[in-house]
């Protein structure tokens, strides 16, 4: 490629912000859901993450399941494959 204009370096610029931008954004997403499974595991419930964080509660919900329930879901999933392999 020859001579670089003026235009050629802001595009260039801006291109490598952006790249920065996207991998402070994921870095600071994949921190803010490792937050939100702490607080559920805390019991802290979606309606109050979602008040501190502006998202929704479903959003939150679909991040952090209640670990319970996973954990019983799971367990009775286990249950029902094993009762219908045995018939």
């Amino acid at each position: 490629m020859g001579r670089m204009d003026a235009l050629d370096l802001e595009i260039q610029t801006a291109a490598r912000r952006r790249s920065e931008a996207e991998t402070a954004f994921l870095r600071a997403d994949a921190e803010l859901r490792e937050l939100l499974i702490k607080g559920r595991a805390a019991n802290k419930g979606p309606s109050h993450m979602a008040k501190l964080t502006g998202f929704t509660r479903e959003w939150i919900y679909k991040i952090a399941p209640d670990p319970e329930k996973s954990r019983q879901g799971a367990i009775q999933r286990r249950l029902d494959k094993l009762n219908t392999d045995s018939d």
